[in-house]
């Protein structure tokens, strides 16, 4: 097993693509789980601090470590299993989801909760829950995991499967391949009804699987994946259209959000069922345009949405999409339709090109990122919308909207140019936070908490809820040694 503890060998595990930056004494590559068992047996006998990281491209600082050692699970790659009679897919954790997606693509299936950054570890997405435009129909990752094969933090193996251990209540009751037992009382805490990555999922009678999905590798490392994939649609429509007025573009996610709801509750497989529906505010398109000089000019804000259609009805759900974005006023004639599979991937590299730019933005000028993962029932999103934007705007600070809102899912980046703008959107960041809470909302709805929204989770939940947190934590991990810093305040432990 490879170990390296030269500080220029080891750079980029010293930081993530929030630009959040941290220290350690060595990296250490596993390539199976008894390298990473022995590992952690050793850091918990002498308590030394364990960080666990995957691809790096997480915006929390969450794989970030402050002191002690790296597991980085790059080495543990392969893809054990594709099958296509079941439809499943067995991963270890340092499989790159564009490889995944590829490999099952060409078997003509589907893995849907593919976030926008397609170089992160399979892993990774497992610990934070991501998710990414397809979750409007679909759901996140915990939907389509199915097997989980776990180191502790002392070093003991776990192998949870889906439906076959669950807590009695909010008692939950583990044994490790070894024979240990292990009793944890799940937290009773009220989660948001929505689209939520925000500590650990607890709920009366819940499967044990989902306790450690999403869990930020605070509970232990995930070292083997079994993830259930579906057969792929005959085919997609897809579509950018942009309007004139920010209001009707609103309006047309807000309707379409409504119908496809509406056609699941009926089954109904006639009429408009959005796959993703994406949207991208004015300041957002200009900031584009230097790249899609095609934006027209006039354009308040765009959405993107997907269609899955068989080459029967292709015909028919376009005629209806077309009809509603007659109805919101939406630009027909200057729409990017994608007909061809060509077509489909430019729009998607359109969708991603925001989030890519943001990143660059913030690398160039050195700043943390300050961009919001905040998402609240619908019927409280336009508040939360025009809350957010006008108390930016009233600092004269540069942004861009865009996100998941088929979610009501919102991502605002500030973009300061010096210190005072990152100092008052770092202030302007943690009100429109707490504006979601207010709304009954979450502060993160697929980025995860990591260290850096560690304030923010003690304001959603409270400080007793988060006690009870890391109570549960400390059932799994008693010499607090994995991934200290993630959700949780040192000081609260």
């Amino acid at each position: 097993m490879i170990n390296k503890s030269n500080q220029d060998e080891i750079q980029k595990y010293l930081s993530d693509a929030s630009n959040y930056h941290g220290s350690c004494q060595s990296v250490y590559f596993p390539e199976n789980a008894n390298d990473v068992s022995s590992i952690l047996k050793e850091a918990n006998a002498k308590k030394i601090l364990v960080t666990v990281a995957g691809g790096g491209t997480g915006l929390t600082g969450a794989c970030v470590p402050q002191d002690g050692i790296v597991i980085s699970t790059e080495k543990m790659n392969k893809i054990i299993e594709v099958n296509e009679t079941e439809k499943f897919a067995i991963t270890e954790p340092g499989v790159i989801l564009s490889d995944l997606l590829r490999i099952i693509s060409e078997k003509n299936l589907l893995y849907p909760p593919d976030p926008t950054e397609k170089k992160c570890f399979i892993g990774g997405t497992v610990a934070t829950n991501a998710s990414g435009e397809k979750t409007f129909k679909y759901g996140p990752t915990r939907d389509y995991v199915l097997e989980l094969e776990i180191v502790l933090p002392t070093g003991e193996l776990l192998n949870l499967k889906r439906n076959e251990q669950a807590a009695e209540l909010y008692s939950l009751d583990l044994h490790t391949a070894g024979g240990k037992r292990i009793s944890v009382e799940i937290p009773e805490y009220q989660m948001p009804d929505t689209k939520n990555a925000s500590g650990y999922f607890c709920k009366r009678n819940m499967d044990a699987i989902d306790l450690f999905v999403g869990s930020e590798g605070t509970l232990g490392v995930i070292t083997k994946i079994k993830l259930k994939i579906l057969p792929a649609p005959e085919k997609i429509i897809s579509c950018l259209v942009f309007f004139n007025q920010e209001k009707n573009a609103l309006a047309f996610v807000r309707q379409a959000r409504n119908i496809s709801f509406d056609t699941r509750l009926r089954n109904d497989l006639r009429t408009i069922d959005a796959l993703a529906l994406e949207y991208f505010d004015e300041q957002a398109l200009k900031f584009l345009s230097e790249d899609y000089q095609q934006i027209p000019g006039d354009a308040k804000a765009a959405v993107w949405f997907e269609q899955e259609v068989t080459h029967s009805n292709e015909e028919s759900f376009f005629d209806n999409w077309i009809n509603l974005i007659r109805k919101f006023n939406g630009d027909e004639e200057s729409a990017w339709f994608a007909v061809t599979d060509a077509d489909k991937i430019k729009l998607q590299e359109f969708r991603h090109a925001i989030s890519l730019k943001v990143n660059e933005f913030i690398s160039k000028n050195n700043f943390r990122k300050l961009g919001t993962d905040v998402a609240v029932p619908d019927l409280n999103f336009e508040e939360l919308y025009y809350y957010s934007k006008n108390v930016v705007e009233q600092t004269g600070l540069d942004y861009v909207i865009y996100g998941h809102f088929g979610n009501s899912h919102m991502h605002l980046n500030m973009l300061p140019k010096n210190n005072t703008e990152f100092e008052n959107g770092k202030l302007l960041y943690k009100n429109i936070c707490l504006k979601a809470i207010e709304l009954k909302g979450t502060i993160s709805a697929e980025h995860g908490i990591g260290k850096m929204k560690r304030e923010l989770l003690l304001a959603m939940y409270g400080e007793e809820n988060i006690k009870k947190m890391m109570s549960l934590k400390k059932q799994f991990d008693p010499n607090l040694i994995l991934n200290k810093g993630n959700l949780f305040y040192e000081s609260l432990l």
